[in-house]
């Protein structure tokens, strides 16, 4: 009798070890293809890259899958999502009735269809508890490897207060509104960073400026006091992670990374001084275009917010391009709401109307790997890495909106060495 077993009986089984011959792998560093490559994998990870004639000698023909004809591109991650704020409602007033509860047992539809876009890797900027980790860790839920900021940490008035202009209700130090805790002063921002790392963040998320969603406040808010963001900072250095910092405009994102923040979500209206100084320090930058679009397209927003939309949207791609051309590192991100999960590939397209598919691919692999510090083990198809792999059917380095038909171009997706989804006949996912 299996005890771990009885305890766990959602375990999965042992990973199974299998080979990959005449695969074309996509290689996002050099930006280039590597023809002709066996790959093995076992114990869910990388454990060879051969292309050598000989490379295919004394492989059991049962455990090769052939992929000539076939790419073989590193799983994708989505630096910004809230998987919290799921489907099931038209427009984001309506979420405010929406309970925990009634998220929760959505959230793993959410998870489900994010792995079968290719995403092996998330992460989430506010709202994903640890226990939906964990869960898919365990195998309980399918599902892409979750980074989470547990609760972005807001301000009164700011961008995580959801009360609107007419409400008299108070919040108090830690109340949670939405997907973020109200904190205001240096002693509340240390003790409530240091409560979102006890229970189980990976980084932390602050609103440093003005946003679209939210009601009271305006998108060239500066919100944070410098002695408050040099308090979550601190709290985050110490404990060996980062901040990274909701921004649209340069003075919010100067504030930010004077102060020692890692990261900068959004960043529309950033300026060319800004994005100097960006790359200056090091500074990764996550723009998430297609959450303007589509919330212009659904209708999603009520009217106050709708025009900061508007404003943002018009601005994003120019900003985009000006942080890639001076060395910013830009990661992927799409920052989607509610009913609009379905359109996260389609940032893939948007970003292509002015960046290069090698840029974009880059963003979603190994510029993303390094913002969540992951860099030696995620993003790229190489010996000792986790096997998170795409069997494609088209080259993206050719054409990157390929990855925005996921059921036509995706043939596969592979998460730690998991065969998690299969359009192919050659290729069994795991029940």
């Amino acid at each position: 009798m299996d005890i771990a077993r009885i305890i766990k009986p959602w375990q999965r089984q042992p990973h199974k070890a299998f080979v990959f011959t005449n695969a074309t792998i996509i290689d996002p560093v050099e930006g280039a293809l590597i023809p002709n490559a066996t790959v093995r994998v076992a114990d869910g990870k990388i454990t060879s890259i051969d292309t050598s004639e000989t490379a295919t000698e004394g492989i059991p023909e049962e455990d090769t899958i052939d992929l000539s004809g076939k790419y073989l591109c590193p799983g994708l991650i989505d630096c910004h999502v809230h998987v919290a704020v799921v489907p099931g409602e038209a427009d984001l007033r309506a979420y405010k009735d929406m309970t925990e509860k009634v998220s929760l047992l959505r959230q793993p539809h959410v998870l489900k269809t994010m792995i079968e876009r290719g995403f092996t890797s998330i992460r989430d900027c506010g709202g994903a508890s640890l226990a939906v980790k964990e869960a898919v860790e365990d195998g309980v839920i399918p599902g892409p490897r979750l980074f989470i900021a547990g609760f972005a940490l807001s301000q009164t008035g700011g961008h995580g207060d959801m009360r609107g202009p007419h409400s008299e209700e108070l919040c108090c130090g830690g109340t949670i509104s939405g997907i973020s805790r109200i904190v205001d002063g240096p002693a509340e921002c240390y003790k409530y960073a240091r409560e979102e790392l006890r229970q189980g963040a990976d980084f932390i998320k602050i609103m440093g400026g003005g946003g679209v969603a939210s009601p009271t406040d305006r998108i060239d808010h500066i919100q944070f006091s410098d002695e408050e963001i040099k308090a979550i900072v601190t709290v985050a250095n110490n404990a060996g992670t980062y901040v990274t910092s909701h921004s649209y405009t340069p003075q919010a994102i100067q504030q930010a990374i004077n102060l020692g923040v890692r990261g900068i979500e959004h960043g529309n209206l950033i300026d060319l001084e800004t994005a100097k100084l960006m790359a200056e320090k090091g500074t990764f930058l996550t723009p998430t275009l297609i959450a303007h679009v589509m919330s212009k397209q659904m209708n999603f927003l009520p009217a106050e917010s709708a025009a900061k939309n508007d404003e943002v949207l018009e601005k994003g791609l120019r900003a985009m391009k000006m942080a890639v051309d001076v060395g910013v590192t830009v990661c992927f991100g799409t920052d989607l709401l509610g009913p609009m999960h379905f359109a996260q590939s389609k940032e893939f397209t948007v970003r292509s109307k002015v960046l290069t598919p090698i840029q974009i691919l880059r963003s979603a692999t190994i510029n993303a790997a390094r913002l969540i510090m992951q860099e030696d083990r995620l993003g790229q198809i190489k010996e000792g890495f986790t096997a998170d792999m795409l069997i494609l059917n088209a080259n993206p380095l050719e054409d990157i909106t390929v990855l925005d038909r996921a059921e036509q171009s995706i043939m596969g997706v592979i998460k730690d060495g998991r065969v998690l989804k299969s359009r192919w006949e050659k290729l069994t996912a795991e029940a």
